[in-house]
């Protein structure tokens, strides 16, 4: 699958929908813009509980989402610093397709799209024009 280098995706076990995506080969990890992470035992299991704003044109609207802890990592952000992250694995629609991905939890506000596709997400299921975007999806209403 050829994708552009902005997508429009869903991540279902969040309950997000219609979510754009920044696609970035430069990047190794996936990330998600998240507020208020809490981190809780379910089961016995870690887990964490966040808020998520599906649409960055309205912040008032807020969905809260829960997901297994996987991992907790070093990630060297784009500015050098290096900070620990919360990593959950989910499960990524793009098109007509779906797979799970590793996401990084962090602060993302001050970018323009509140995912960062990577690389390790990407795997072999795509290529990437990076001159086109909104390739197997459609761009905003």
């Amino acid at each position: 699958m050829i994708i552009g280098s902005i997508e429009t995706c869903d991540l279902p076990d969040l309950g997000i929908f219609d979510l754009q995506i920044r696609v970035d080969t430069g990047a190794k990890t996936s990330s998600l813009h998240v507020d208020n992470i809490r981190r809780f035992k379910e089961n016995g299991r870690p887990h964490v509980r966040f808020d998520i704003h599906p649409d960055i044109y309205n912040v008032e609207s807020v969905i809260e989402a829960t997901a297994p802890l996987k991992d907790i990592r070093q990630i060297k952000s784009s500015n050098g610093e290096s900070q620990e992250r919360y990593v959950i694995k989910t499960t990524l629609v793009l098109g007509d397709q779906s797979w799970p991905i590793e996401l990084t939890l962090t602060n993302r506000s001050d970018m323009t799209y509140l995912m960062l596709f990577g690389r390790q997400g990407m795997g072999d299921k795509v290529l990437v024009d990076p001159s086109e975007t909104f390739l197997v999806t459609s761009s905003p209403k």
